[in-house]
Order: structure tokens, then sequence, then C-alpha cells
């Protein structure tokens, strides 16, 4: 059986393979184990990063001093774009998962697009991600508890590796899903285990996905 790689996403998709390809090879391989931190908020926004493999979460600190989920990425995306032009970084990122990533030095990576005239790719895939300006538990905050935690859930999933033969097993803990959505645990506990009952989530402490239509009618997205 041959085993095909999953369709180009993110800003690879929006580039083409080629013109990916050729960028990768402007920067320098990276890994980075779980929980590592990619980027810090702070820093200066000396390059970029582009994801071949592994999810990373974008942290922001509010003015509280408090972390906050704002986005959640994967192969294809790139992440410390908007820094080169802002000069500092807006957010941390931390890999969910064991990460690799090419490092390019924030002038290659704007020769690049000079050459290509890849600019407007990179400006149709920067408006794809306006929304990272905000916390992701104000993105979703007109949907009820259940349908964030299944739309927190779905994207996690849609974000593996379809070859990773875990990539229904939730890495997040009911504690990291309350602090990401903005609300009490207790109330994840409880729309956890309505997910559990309906047979969306596996029975067990583990947050296992078992039914992705299920999931997706929870969510409140079309079947």
């Amino acid at each position: 059986m041959i085993n095909t790689p999953p369709p180009p996403r993110g800003f690879h998709a929006l580039l083409g393979t080629e013109p990916w390809r050729a960028l990768l090879r402007t920067g320098v391989p990276r890994e980075f184990r779980r929980g590592a931190a990619l980027l810090r908020q702070g820093a200066p926004g000396t390059h970029v990063l582009l994801l071949r493999s592994g999810r990373v979460k974008i942290m922001a600190t509010d003015a509280d001093g408090n972390g906050v989920l704002v986005a959640l990425r994967g192969p294809g995306d790139l992440v410390g774009e908007l820094a080169r032009l802002r000069g500092t970084r807006t957010a941390t990122v931390i890999a969910i998962d064991a990460c690799a990533a090419v490092e390019v030095a924030a002038p290659d990576f704007d020769r690049f697009l000079d050459r290509g005239e890849h600019w407007r790719r990179l400006q149709e895939y920067s408006f794809t991600k306006v929304t990272e300006t905000m916390p992701y538990q104000v993105q979703t905050v007109h949907l009820n508890a259940r349908q964030r935690i299944a739309r927190l859930v779905l994207e996690l999933v849609a974000l593996a590796d379809p070859g990773d033969p875990h990539r229904l097993t939730i890495p997040f803990s009911q504690e990291a899903i309350a602090e990401a959505l903005g609300v009490v645990r207790s109330t994840v506990s409880e729309q956890l285990a309505v997910l559990r009952e309906s047979g969306a989530l596996g029975a067990g402490p583990r947050l296992v996905v078992a039914d992705l239509d299920d999931l997706a009618k929870h969510a409140g997205l079309p079947s």
C-alpha cells in the first residue's frame, strides 16, 4: 500500500509546492521537542519559521499576565512573519507535538517574496489570519461551551498528521481547554461528559475522538 502525502495547507497551499520547496531551501532546518517555545513574545522579529510537521499553539500574555490561546497552527503554516514588520513578537509559539521547521532570516524571506512576486500570496494568507489579533475565547464567544470545546478538538485533529496513529488523541488537559476557551474547569468537565455519553469522545480519562461526524454536530457545523 502506497502512503500518499496529505494535500498541502496553509501558506504552502497558497504558494504552491515548488515555490514552497524553494523557500525551504533558503533557510536552516530546526527541530523542537514537545512543549518547547519556537518563538517568544517580546523577542525581536529576526526570522520566520516554516512549519513542516507538528502542531503549535500561539499564546499571548494579557495585561494581567495570563497566557491566552490566540491560534493553532500546523504543517504548511508560517509563524513569526508579522513580527519582521512590527519589530517584536506579540505572542509566544509553543510546540504541541515534536515539530520540524525551517528558520528563514527576515531579509531572505523578503527577497524570496520579491523575486517570485509572492507578496500577493502572503497578503492573502495574512488576511486569513487576521483573527489572531484576538484571543481564541473571543473568536468563539458567540458559541455555547460545548460548541467551543468541540470546535477546538476538531481543529486539533485537522492539524494533526493524517498518518499519525495517535492523531485522534487530544494533547490538551481539561485545564488547558478551560484556559484556552475562558471557561471554568467544571464546565469543561460537564461538557466532555456529554460528548463521551453521545459517543463523540471515547470513554476513559484520556481525550480521544471516537466519532468525528458526531463531534461536528456538537460543534454546530454542517454535516
